[in-house]
């Protein structure tokens, strides 16, 4: 599902984890839970409910499935609203000590400030690292905190580039392999009609962060409590400066992602293209249906001519909250939701797989795509998800990271702050709430 930058959200939950960095290392595992896994089956053969708070709508599909599976198991969707509102539903109902769902739908980058917190119940007891190979490289990564594994992946976000086609023939343009080659698409674009922009971006610490990871950076480096946080490396350095001739050139479209301009935008060809996430063409559909048969897919850009190097922009997991009152049926659910019939059920719904079986199915990778022409998208996007680089870390707070995003860097699209200087300040703000909170956060 997308992930969207969104602000001042869920202090709350850092709050729990300074909390609990005075009392125990973040993110060990329980061991109390060491019979977990044979709880499970018991579980399932006793029956009961299952609150699961999720905003991702192909679990409806999984939900009526699993019920029928197992007669005596309710599973009650509850739409607690997305991410950030979600979130801080979910830490107000930990913090009560009521109210918890038995499983919550949490995206990656925010797994680790739950998981730290230990608001998350850690799932290897019940026989989650034995999914290890399920998954493709980004999404399990981004369920795991520490040696622990705190959720499973239900999809996956690997970048691509989605290009409108109609505009880039219209005005002779070839579609861009390189960052290079996507600068002077942009000049060419904005030359040929004003009006035409290669993209939209005001400021977004999802997509910023993806390309960063992209083009090699590591600025985020977690180690428990200690955390590296440095935006002066090599890759950091070639985004910003490649980024930074789109905004002093004015190539950028101006326009806040998912508002009504956007979707305008999309329709009408004058936001000539995106680099997202693998779950953006539902999106198109329902949201620029106008400007079907006049968009198309190809692989992301590259840092390096040649080079085959992506990264992950969004996806989402499921977790079980430490307060569920149901643990073992509830891990039953998201085992059977994230992997398996379930995973495959999703897929068939429009869900975009991080399960390499669903990722390598023939069916999978034939599926053509209307609204792309006929395309058979899932190819170039099935590639793209094992292009993922390796060795990627959110913070433990990301969720707050991202909230500051706008006030730092965002300035870098409406000042003569540059972008490098915004990500300067990006770092000092983030590393100064890391220290508040009692990590201990170097440089």
């Amino acid at each position: 599902m997308r992930t969207n930058n969104r602000r001042r959200i869920v202090a709350a939950v850092a709050v729990t984890c300074a909390l609990t960095l005075g009392a125990t290392a973040c993110g060990s595992p329980d061991p109390g839970a060491d019979s977990a896994a044979k709880d499970v089956a018991a579980a399932l053969e006793a029956g009961g409910k299952v609150t699961v708070w999720a905003w991702e709508p192909t679990l409806k599909k999984v939900a009526a499935d699993f019920e029928k599976k197992y007669p005596k198991v309710d599973i009650e969707l509850v739409n607690a609203g997305t991410n950030n509102k979600q979130y801080t539903a979910l830490q107000n109902a930990i913090a009560a000590g009521s109210g918890a769902p038995d499983v919550a739908q949490v995206e990656y980058y925010a797994v680790g400030q739950f998981a730290i917190g230990k608001s998350l119940e850690e799932l290897s007891p019940y026989g989650a690292s034995g999914h290890d190979q399920a998954f493709t490289t980004g999404p399990w990564s981004g369920v795991k905190y520490g040696k622990g594994i705190y959720a499973l992946p239900m999809d996956s976000g690997p970048m691509a580039l989605f290009y409108n086609k109609k505009v880039f023939d219209r005005h002779g343009i070839a579609v861009p392999t390189t960052w290079d080659e996507y600068v002077e698409a942009a000049r060419a674009l904005h030359k040929a009609d004003p009006k035409l922009y290669i993209t939209n971006d005001t400021g977004d610490a999802g997509a910023t962060t993806s390309l960063i990871w992209q083009a090699g950076g590591r600025p985020y480096k977690v180690e428990g409590t200690e955390i590296g946080l440095d935006f002066g490396d090599a890759g950091t350095a070639q985004y910003a400066g490649t980024w930074q001739k789109l905004i002093d050139e004015r190539l950028l479209a101006p326009v806040t992602s998912w508002s009504d301009e956007w979707y305008k935008g999309l329709s009408d060809g004058s936001i000539a293209t995106l680099s997202i996430g693998a779950w953006m063409p539902a999106n198109f559909v329902t949201g620029a249906p106008a400007a079907s048969g006049d968009w198309r897919v190809a692989p992301l850009p590259q840092w390096t001519k040649g080079a085959k190097a992506g990264a992950e922009n969004g996806g989402s997991s499921l977790a079980v909250p430490k307060a569920s009152k149901n643990k073992a049926l509830a891990y039953a659910f998201i085992e059977y939701a994230t992997t398996g019939a379930g995973a495959t059920a999703r897929v068939s719904e429009g869900a975009f797989p991080a399960t390499r079986a669903d990722l390598e199915s023939q069916a999978f990778l034939d599926t053509p795509f209307p609204y792309f022409g006929g395309q058979q998208a899932n190819r170039i996007l099935a590639e793209a998800a094992r292009d993922v680089a390796a060795g990627w870390s959110y913070l433990p707070y990301q969720v707050y990271a991202n909230s500051v995003f706008s006030d730092t860097v965002g300035k870098a699209y409406v000042s003569s702050t540059t972008l490098t200087q915004g990500l300067e300040a990006w770092r000092a703000t983030s590393a100064k709430y890391g220290t508040d909170q009692g990590f201990t956060v170097a440089p």
